[in-house]
């Protein structure tokens, strides 16, 4: 039993202004393994009137770069220590299975160098000079923090949502407000822990358990400058309308409706292995999964039979067991949303190939759902239209290349995608052509020091590396 009765506010531990504490159940079971405070409106107020009074004394921005990195490397170090504690502790909360979270936090440490070497040498000012000889004019241009950044993050995957946007706030010399999950109090309780012990000047940064009213409240303060984002599209748009409103800089990154683009020479069992981390980890519950399957008609039913296999062949129970590959869906109303799905599906005439909307057996306790894949799944069907966030894969057939291309892009997202192929030069053409922030080439991954994010509906904005950095900045021109 976990319980954290005091909120982080401008690094302390303060007591919530509302003392009602928030059971945490298992997904798994249902069971209590957590209470914590919440925030409410007043204690939004406290952390960004913290923020703004740290942001304009300028403690933390006029600390040199070469400080900054050095204390966020130190809560790096403390994270790294802590890596199964925290992956047990996401296990517990969400229902991701503990090879998922376990496998994250490695990630974790790569996505946390990328960004401290970007910061490194990052330009951070440079002069120019006029090629007119008779002005004679040099120009200093700088990169300023932007100023107080609230920070929102959803459930999935609480602490690499959270550190692709602290750390390089933090770097770039911002005051942070990170406000995160009910789901995932337990977890970034652990966080403000971490970065409790680094240090850093007061106001700099807290982190906000709260509900979504109090995250609309968050980012409509007067005193946020701008507004980093991770989550549905649909709460995109209303983020991006308040921002638009109040001009306030904003970078969102949203859901997504990835395809997976098998060519006729691909090796199925390489894209066997792909899909099944690349389309199923973390429960499906993941805006970059590839839930839509593209398959040459010349080999569409031996690509159906291939994934039939795979599904059926993976474990599903309590995520705690290092054999489980699919825990819970995070919960009750997540479960009914991927079953009401699987129905919709069912309606359309989508053929099922396996799964259903029936509950696995013998684990009616918990928040569970048979993963499924339909077949016959034609481009216009809602379930290969809108995002799901569950264990759902649809198989779509093409005729051609040109026809693979257009269903790929025939979609309101584009985040993620891949391509597979034993020919690398035309994967690397179709990938050239689908309109999607990122596409990996037979299962490679995406690395932490290239820009990540959407087109479309999928996003604005780009997380990682130099890129990433530059999203917390201004520019600032100064003529000599």
């Amino acid at each position: 039993m976990i319980t954290y009765d005091r909120l982080y506010v401008g690094g302390s531990w303060t007591e919530p202004s509302e003392p009602a504490l928030l059971e945490i159940l298992s997904p798994h079971d249902r069971s209590l393994i957590g209470e914590a405070a919440q925030a409410h409106p007043a204690d939004v107020d406290r952390a960004v009137d913290a923020a703004h009074a740290a942001f304009e004394s300028r403690v933390w921005r006029d600390t040199p770069a070469t400080a900054r990195i050095a204390m966020l490397r130190l809560f790096n170090e403390f994270r790294e220590q802590q890596a199964d504690r925290i992956a047990e502790r996401i296990t517990a909360e969400t229902g991701s299975a503990l090879w998922f979270t376990k496998t994250v936090q490695a990630g974790l440490t790569r996505q946390a160098n990328a960004y401290f070497a970007a910061a490194e040498s990052f330009d951070w000012e440079r002069t120019l000079t006029s090629p007119d000889p008779d002005t004679r004019v040099r120009s200093v241009v700088r990169r300023e923090p932007v100023g107080v950044v609230a920070a929102v993050i959803p459930w999935n995957s609480p602490f690499s949502a959270a550190t692709s946007k602290i750390l390089p706030a933090l770097l770039t010399g911002n005051p942070v407000v990170l406000k995160v999950s009910p789901e995932n109090s337990l977890s970034m309780g652990l966080l403000a822990e971490l970065v409790d012990r680094i240090g850093l000047p007061d106001g700099v940064i807290s982190v906000l358990p709260a509900e979504r009213e109090t995250s609309e409240y968050l980012i409509s303060h007067p005193l946020v400058d701008k507004i980093a984002f991770t989550g549905s599209t649909g709460a995109g748009r209303r983020i991006a309308s308040i921002a638009g409103a109040q001009l306030k800089r904003v970078s969102i990154e949203l859901g997504g409706k990835s395809a997976a683009v098998i060519l006729p020479d691909a090796d199925l069992t390489l894209v066997m292995r792909g899909v099944k981390s690349g389309s199923l980890r973390n429960n499906g519950e993941s805006g970059i999964a590839h839930t839509r399957i593209l398959a040459p008609s010349s080999r569409y039913e031996e690509v159906v039979a291939a994934l039939a296999a795979l599904v059926e062949s993976l474990p599903i129970g309590d995520p705690r067991d290092p054999d489980t590959f699919i825990g819970p869906m995070v919960r009750g109303d997540q479960q009914q949303r991927v079953r009401d799905y699987i129905e919709i599906g069912i309606g359309e005439g989508a053929r099922l190939v396996c799964g259903g909307p029936q509950l696995p057996l013998n684990l009616r306790d918990g928040f569970y759902v048979t993963p499924t894949v339909f077949a016959d799944v034609t481009p216009t069907m809602r379930i290969a239209r809108e995002e799901i966030s569950g264990p759902v894969l649809v198989v779509i057939a093409y005729d051609d290349i040109d026809d693979a291309i257009r269903i790929a892009n025939d979609s309101d997202y584009g985040l993620s995608g891949g391509v597979w192929s034993a020919d690398e030069a035309a994967a690397l053409a179709v990938a050239r052509r689908i309109r999607t922030g990122t596409v990996a080439i037979n299962g490679a991954p995406v690395g932490f020091d290239v820009p990540f994010g959407g087109f479309q509906a999928s996003g604005i904005g780009r997380e990682y590396g130099a890129v990433g950095l530059g999203q917390y900045t201004e520019y600032q021109t100064i003529t000599v």
